[in-house]
């Protein structure tokens, strides 16, 4: 394991390049000198150590490090940066850091994932076990592009990873989008899920309607929490604040809206029979949008034609005895309104809030991936008190120094290699787009770690010593930024657990950093 040693060495000015001694290594800032191991046998061993001198900023370092030890850090510590960091652990040698803007580890697992779905939260156990490794050290309440620059962290390791995430969401540019009452499905699972930044969304759930624009997983993840019973959240991770507003909702009727038909729905299977199965809830489908569907399913694949069988029985078939009672009896309602585009949000008659959505009435064009919907010509306006767009996440641009599409929201990448700039990779959303499950983003987050080691191998990565995690330690330690290892955010972990235990719950999530910072001493 590489030496984290490392001791202040003068405020001569930058930059500084004098010999310390004979022979040079070129390493983070630019030359320097490295002095012999006194010891003859440590000077032929395989993963020889060696005192380098660092520059940094106006600070001089005299690091102790590992010649052969390659230095890899991951910026993101989501599904993406953690699948990213197991792969890159198949290395002998490899060290990896994984930096978060967070105080605490796995991103949308954490901040994303419904808290009725607690067994897809299960891969944290892989991550921690991942966190453990003595090659891999978490550095969280870190901000790349704030705390620390991208060109900062390259000059300190042989290679980056950019695996940060979709962190904004896209725009419906359409007028009455900033009204009150109007918000983002991220916002709102962010709300409900503890996210820091979200804490203050505050929804206003007094009204009966709530429209989601959207038919994705997410949409009908937020239509779910919206209307299922607050006695069956009680035993989830939902954050405390968010059960609390849930109680007093009056939301009864949730519509999901889609510009296209029930083909082109981006909703999975188990999502869309959790919704049909909903205590307290029925379904309301309109049996003409799936006029023709059944002659078409010849030529759809397996999980989409399964999909829309579900969808169709729901639709068009006479309920059972069972099933009848239950929609009977039911006090909530679910619907999809397909072939519909939003086109404006409309003011309640005093401004201060929304009071329904004008909608296009859409007919389709094209066939297969190529469908789209056009306008007919036909508006329709539907009333409701609280609207969330869900039409789908985005990423941001991290630092000026990394390229960027603005337009499709990825990093400019071949097979996970930043384009023009050797040595900086990425993975997950920012590589390839806001798409897929968990499972998706470990593939690609594998694929682009195989990409590094290939290149490592290669010899295309910079070669000679880099001082890793003690340079960017003694940077931030500079500037005023205390990171939070694994082993804080562990007692963090520990601190949530007995907090829930109290009220039957398996945690409740701290969603102050400062109170978080508090707890560590910091």
């Amino acid at each position: 394991m590489t030496s984290r040693c490392w001791r202040w060495w003068g405020r001569s000015a930058w930059p500084w390049t004098r010999p310390l001694s004979t022979g040079s290594t070129p390493t983070f800032g630019g030359s320097v000198e490295v002095r012999d191991p006194a010891n003859a046998k440590a000077l032929r061993s395989k993963r020889r150590r060696m005192q380098v001198r660092v520059k940094l900023g106006k600070f001089h370092l005299l690091l102790d490090i590992q010649e052969k030890t390659p230095q890899i850090c991951v910026v993101g510590s989501g599904p993406a940066g953690f699948y990213t960091a197991q792969h890159l652990l198949k290395h002998p040698q490899a060290h990896v850091d994984i930096y978060e803007k967070q105080p605490v580890p796995f991103g949308l697992v954490r901040f994303g994932v419904a808290p009725d779905h607690p067994e897809v939260k299960n891969v944290i156990n892989t991550f921690t076990q991942t966190a453990h490794s003595g090659r891999c050290a978490f550095w969280g309440n870190v901000e790349v592009g704030r705390d620390v620059t991208v060109p900062e962290l390259r000059e300190a390791y042989h290679a980056v990873v950019l695996s940060y995430g979709a962190e904004d969401h896209r725009a419906l540019e359409i007028p009455g989008e900033e009204l009150p009452g109007v918000c983002s499905a991220r916002a709102f699972v962010g709300w409900y899920n503890g996210l820091p930044e979200n804490q203050e969304l505050k929804p206003d759930l007094s009204c009966d309607t709530a429209v989601i624009l959207g038919q994705g997983n997410v949409a009908l993840d937020v239509a779910r929490i919206l209307l299922t019973p607050p006695e069956h959240l009680e035993k989830t991770d939902i954050t405390k604040a968010a059960l609390g507003v849930l109680r007093q909702s009056q939301v009864k009727t949730v519509w999901l809206v889609g510009r296209r038909g029930p083909l082109q729905v981006a909703f999975t299977i188990k999502e869309l029979r959790e919704m049909i199965q909903l205590p307290g809830t029925r379904p309301i489908l309109d049996p003409v949008d799936f006029l023709g569907l059944q002659d078409r399913l010849k030529e759809v694949p397996r999980p989409r034609k399964r999909l829309m069988e579900l969808l169709l029985r729901t639709a068009m078939e006479k309920p059972g005895r069972e099933e009848a009672a239950h929609w009977a009896s039911a006090s909530r309602a679910w619907g999809l309104r397909f072939f519909r585009s939003p086109q404006q949000v409309l003011p309640s008659p005093d401004g201060r809030g929304a009071a329904g959505v004008r909608l296009a009435v859409t007919r389709l064009e094209g066939v297969g991936e190529a469908t789209r919907a056009v306008p007919t010509g036909v508006m329709e306006d539907l009333p409701c008190g609280l609207v969330l767009s869900s039409i789908g996440y985005k990423s941001r641009p991290i630092d000026p120094s990394v390229p960027f599409d603005s337009k499709l929201g990825v990093i400019p990448n071949v097979e996970g290699r930043v384009t023009d700039v050797p040595g900086l990779y990425c993975s997950g959303w920012v590589k390839r787009g806001p798409t897929g499950v968990i499972a998706t983003t470990m593939t690609d987050s594998f694929l682009t770690g195989q990409t590094l080691l290939q290149d490592l191998k290669a010899g295309l990565l910079p070669s000679g010593p880099r001082p890793g995690s003690a340079a960017i330690q003694a940077l931030l330690s500079s500037r005023g930024v205390q990171p939070v290892s694994f082993s804080d955010w562990e007692k963090l972990d520990a601190e949530e657990v007995a907090r829930g235990q109290s009220t039957g719950k398996p945690r409740e999530k701290l969603v102050d950093p400062q109170e978080m910072l508090c707890l560590l001493g910091h």
